[in-house]
């Protein structure tokens, strides 16, 4: 535990981790709550191809044993090209059975993909399958009061065409996005309850603490080893625990929409790095003055992001 009076300075050393106790502790922690507390036989993890499934299914199998996680591949039409090939890379590379379930064919069943093109044509009527999409919130540089979000389509020739998104509309859009991440915690407790194993959950702290989740959807877990991370802490723990470089060294996606979108520009409004720094110094105490010196941004705007982040914890709350 680092004390606040020693904190004068913001650095990036104070999210440095000391990777072999924190290993330790988190796979004392996974089998406790796995055999002692939730009485399974093992643990189901959602593997999507980022840092943190990767992490949590690596720490699952040291606490375990290989032969007692199961990793569900659980892609859709709209994945990027690469989810399917990183999360089997990541089932492969840790030894562990997996288990491939398309949910486009349920999404499909309930009209899912047709509402949506139903709803991005009343905004671009021109919309067309084979457009690519997504959502992009405003830059926290431009406008310091409102966030505003944007539909940003591309055609088949590569075009792209913007347009400001009301919010109604946008409500709508967010529902039915949100709806794939509770189809696949869905699949998660049907594997979880046919072999007696615990769910995951693979939330960081940032998503924990500024409530980027999906309630009964990526939220949901019997327990969750890396939420009390910051998210360079978890890229640590993956370095540490000797997942593939295309997994350490790729950036975090929401990969919801078929256009690729960072979390920093639907959510975050930063990059993780930089909001990493931002939330410690927010929740230790760290002047924004010292924290702004320490990643290169402005004192006012970082002090807005402290604003930000605790009036996100609220409404999570």
């Amino acid at each position: 535990m680092i004390k606040k009076e020693n904190m004068k300075e913001f650095s990036y050393n104070l999210l440095k981790l000391n990777c072999s106790e924190e290993t330790d502790r988190l796979t004392a922690f996974i089998s406790e709550a796995v055999a002692r507390h939730l009485r399974k036989q093992g643990a189901v993890v959602a593997i999507s191809g980022g840092i943190d499934s990767a992490v949590t299914a690596a720490l699952c199998v040291r606490a375990l044993g290989a032969d007692k996680v199961i990793g569900l591949l659980m892609p859709e039409k709209d994945s990027h090209p690469d989810t399917l090939k990183l999360s089997q890379m990541v089932g492969d590379g840790l030894g562990i059975k997996t288990i491939h379930r398309e949910i486009t064919p349920i999404l499909t069943g309930l009209g899912f993909y047709q509402e949506i093109t139903t709803c991005l044509q009343e905004l671009i009527p021109e919309y067309a399958d084979g457009w690519k999409w997504k959502i992009s919130a405003s830059d926290i540089s431009e406008n310091r009061i409102f966030t505003f979000f944007w539909l940003v389509v591309q055609t088949p020739q590569g075009e792209i065409i913007k347009k400001r998104i009301p919010a109604d509309r946008l409500l709508r859009i967010i529902a039915l996005s949100n709806f794939k991440q509770r189809t696949r915690k869905m699949l998660e407790y049907h594997y979880a309850d046919r072999f007696n194993y615990a769910v995951a959950g693979t939330s960081n702290l940032l998503e924990t603490d500024q409530g980027f989740f999906v309630k009964l959807g990526d939220g949901a877990g019997d327990f969750k080893p890396i939420a009390h991370l910051y998210k360079s802490q978890i890229y640590q723990l993956g370095e540490y625990l000797g997942l593939p470089a295309a997994i350490t060294k790729r950036l975090p996606t929401a990969d919801i929409h078929p256009l690729a979108q960072g979390q920093d520009e639907f959510f975050y409004g930063l990059p993780y790095q930089q909001l990493d720094a931002c939330l410690f110094g927010e929740k230790n105490g760290i002047s924004p003055g010292s924290v702004a010196r320490g990643i290169g941004l402005d004192p006012d705007w970082v002090s807005l992001i402290y604003k930000q982040l605790a009036h996100r914890r609220v409404a999570r709350r």
